[in-house]
């Protein structure tokens, strides 16, 4: 495992995968990054982001069939540059696949509250899961001018991102492989998400989202932190006397709060039956892919129970991981992970 800091670090940038987060990527050259401009995008909600930019980053070589792509969309916070610290390299195998992983709405890369010039802050209108996989698919189809996808992957809240996929574009991809996600928040996510936006939006030095100096929101990250894994592996890894490191580790953040809070907002009013009247039985009949859903049976942060329940709608596989690290379970290095996952892409095109 890192060290402490560097733990506590991981937790809050990554979400996913902190545990033993490895560097062996294959290189963090600056000019991997790579932005799509979809122009004014129009949100479901009807508002408009004005010269909407979608971030990502690729690795490996499209076939000549265009048939090799995999899509990784980023977690709560995380970003493109960031996934290249995560040690997916031998289960995502570059020299075969063509990897496309693309920073999520809100993430501080892709047009944000923080980086808006023309709708800073505040001013930047609210979008949902959904809309972040409409930017998506139109940075594939109109900037890459791929089709269709062997599989999309994504972990945490790109594994909510993956389960929209399923919902907005059922046939688009040949897998899909949400890792530690869901259809749709259960009751325990929404208490949790939820006390993060009523702390958020009380805190003062937020104002409202009218901050020039990004605050420090240390009882929103403490809220992040501890329901990341389960309260015995909180007691085993933070004794006592350690608590004081902990509590100024988790204060400090590498995130905007504002974008934070948008992407919470976007969580919170997910649920891909929207577009099926509601019916999560009629979104499942529409899925064309094959999904492996991976979730983690102590995750405080994202209950598996939606994920379960949906898989038993599906011919899906399902792997329910069983360790105190709950949300952080999900882990390349882990060979339960590895394997379903590789077995999930044997079909390669």
């Amino acid at each position: 495992m890192k060290s402490f800091t560097t733990f506590i670090a991981l937790y809050l940038a990554i979400g996913a995968a902190i545990c033993n987060a490895q560097a062996s990527q294959p290189g963090t050259a600056p000019d991997r990054q790579q932005f799509a401009s979809l122009g004014d995008f129009k949100l479901e909600s009807g508002q408009v982001i004005q010269d909407c930019k979608i971030g990502y980053r690729t690795y490996g070589h499209l076939n000549s069939a265009e048939t090799n792509g995999i899509l990784f969309p980023t977690w709560f916070t995380g970003t493109a540059r960031q996934f290249e610290y995560l040690d997916a390299w031998k289960t995502i195998d570059t020299t075969h696949f063509f990897l496309i992983v693309v920073d999520a709405l809100g993430n501080g890369v892709s047009s944000s509250p923080s980086n808006s010039i023309k709708q800073h802050g505040p001013a930047f209108p609210h979008f949902s899961i959904r809309d972040m996989v409409e930017s998506q698919y139109q940075m594939l189809t109109h900037t890459l001018g791929i089709n269709h996808l062997h599989a999309i992957i994504g972990g945490s809240m790109g594994g909510i991102q993956t389960f929209q996929w399923a919902g907005s574009y059922p046939a688009f991809a040949s897998h899909l492989i949400p890792l530690i996600g869901s259809p749709q928040p259960g009751s325990y996510d929404l208490m949790v998400y939820n006390t993060v936006r009523i702390i958020i939006e009380g805190d003062s030095a937020f104002n409202h989202g009218n901050y020039k100096v990004n605050p420090s929101i240390a009882a929103a990250s403490m809220v992040i932190v501890f329901s990341g894994a389960t309260p015995e592996f909180w007691v085993k890894t933070v004794p006592h006397e350690k608590f004081p490191a902990w509590l100024q580790s988790v204060s400090q953040t590498n995130f905007d709060w504002n974008d934070a809070y948008y992407q919470i907002m976007a969580v919170i009013g997910h649920d891909i039956s929207k577009q099926y009247n509601g019916s999560m039985q009629e979104a499942a009949k529409h899925i064309q892919g094959k999904m492996l859903i991976i979730v983690s049976k102590q995750d405080h942060l994202v209950n598996p129970q939606p994920a379960i329940d949906f898989s038993k709608l599906l011919p899906a596989k399902l792997v329910v991981l069983d360790s105190d690290l709950g949300h952080g379970a999900a882990n390349f290095n882990d060979p339960q992970i590895h394997q379903s996952i590789v077995d999930e892409l044997a079909d390669a095109p």
